[in-house]
């Protein structure tokens, strides 16, 4: 049986780089978390230097067998270089990469942007809060994995 979602221990990683977003996108997941039952007493935050080190945090976070749910928050805007790629793409693989080694929910809530408007749209504005979706990812995630790992019944014996 799953456990009930007000168990679960949740790990949220933000990025303080595009603090201004990345800070809406935490308050969506929270209010997601809360909307789920999941006191913020099992909630821990914990802020990394930018989106590069989400994975490293998740990780860190998945080796201490102490979550259930890892939620990783950040903001990635395009810029004139090819930094953009190299973040965004990192991020998204390393995070994919703790979630299979781990088999643990890791929601991404990883805006890649063209512009700073476009991400605040997506952090509570117009588009919604990827932050809020990224957190209920996990948890819809954190349920089926349960499921998954549910013995299979045994059939009856055949005569």
């Amino acid at each position: 049986m799953p456990a009930p979602t007000s168990r679960r221990r949740v790990a949220v990683l933000v990025s303080r780089f595009n603090e201004d977003v990345t800070t809406r996108l935490l308050a969506g997941a929270r209010e997601a978390l809360r909307r789920h039952a999941v006191p913020d007493a099992r909630v821990d935050v914990v802020w990394v230097p930018g989106a590069f080190e989400l994975p490293v945090a998740a990780e860190a976070a998945a080796a201490a067998e102490r979550y259930d749910v890892i939620v990783a928050l950040g903001c990635v805007i395009r810029g004139e270089t090819a930094h953009f790629e190299y973040v965004a793409g990192e991020a998204a693989r390393g995070l994919g990469n703790v979630a299979l080694a781990h088999r643990i929910a890791v929601g991404f809530g990883v805006l890649t942007t063209d512009t700073l408007e476009q991400a605040l749209a997506r952090a509570g504005g117009a588009a919604g809060n990827k932050g809020a979706d990224a957190a209920e990812a996990a948890l819809q995630t954190a349920d089926a994995l349960d499921q998954l790992a549910r013995p299979r019944a045994r059939a009856a014996p055949r005569d």
